[in-house]
């Protein structure tokens, strides 16, 4: 997966971070976003994040996610 990609939450998966459901256990199983960063290093040292794909599903809503949580959106 890369920088721009569409993907999807394969996994059930519930945000307490949603910003119209502040606070309250959302799920986000199915949501379409689109890849906006890959976490590869820090500082210029290189790093190995469990959760390295930052996703915009909205303008008000970015998550992080793992490989094991998304899939390329067809």
């Amino acid at each position: 997966m890369k920088v721009g990609d569409r993907v999807r939450i394969k996994t059930t998966l519930s945000v307490f971070h949603h910003p119209e459901h502040k606070g309250k256990a959302f799920d986000i199983t199915g949501l379409e976003g689109e890849i906006v960063r890959i976490h590869t290093e820090w500082h210029g040292r290189p790093i190995s994040p469990n959760y390295p794909y930052e996703v915009r599903f909205t303008p008000k809503f970015v998550t992080h996610l793992g490989d094991h949580e998304i899939e390329i959106a067809s």
